[in-house]
């Protein structure tokens, strides 16, 4: 088995992670990775921001939880952890108009490249709110550097693991294998 099968394979969503930051060289190689990620049409209609700052992340929070509910779980773990998980990096992936399909090839090329970095991920659509939000929207999206008609799409959360999650069953019978060869 080669090692990006492998890397696939072993890919799970983490939910926590040291308080260790990344480097400027694993920042750019899963900036590379997602840049590399193909769209529909060579579009490229994807923008990613890469935030490794713990100070404007815990803000987003403040934010992101007036806008949903300091009571409210929206994401899992919400009562111990917050959208971000305590990653020390996340990726928020932004289009403009509809490019889900886009974001979601992008952000698999970052978890995928994070796992062979020995980084861990968990992908992360919740703090979208936060961007749908017209103050707090706008707020962030200047912060950022992204326009403000452009829509978020997906996240994700990107640092060492501190856990080794258990793995969860997948659903063979959604899966299959046709042979072309066979009538059916």
């Amino acid at each position: 088995m080669n090692e990006t099968i492998k890397h696939i394979l072993a890919r799970q969503s983490v939910r926590e992670y040291k308080d260790i930051l990344l480097t400027r060289e694993q920042l750019d190689t899963l900036a590379a990775a997602a840049l590399q990620a193909p769209s529909g049409r060579n579009s490229q209609p994807i923008h990613a921001r890469f935030l490794q700052n713990a100070d404007i992340l815990a803000q987003m929070q403040v934010d992101f939880k007036n806008i949903v509910g300091w009571n409210t779980p929206v994401h899992t773990r919400s009562d111990k952890n917050p959208f971000y998980h305590n990653a020390p990096a996340f990726a928020f992936l932004f289009a403009e108009g509809d490019s889900l399909m886009d974001a979601g090839i992008m952000v698999q090329n970052i978890a995928v490249a994070a796992q062979s970095l020995g980084l861990g991920t968990c992908i992360v659509a919740s703090v979208g709110a936060l961007f749908a939000d017209i103050a707090a929207g706008t707020k962030w999206r200047a912060a950022l550097d992204i326009p403000k008609d452009y829509v978020f799409m997906i996240g994700i959360c990107i640092g060492v693991p501190d856990e080794i999650p258990e793995r969860k069953t997948r659903k063979q019978e959604q899966i299959a294998v046709l042979n072309a060869y066979e009538a059916c």
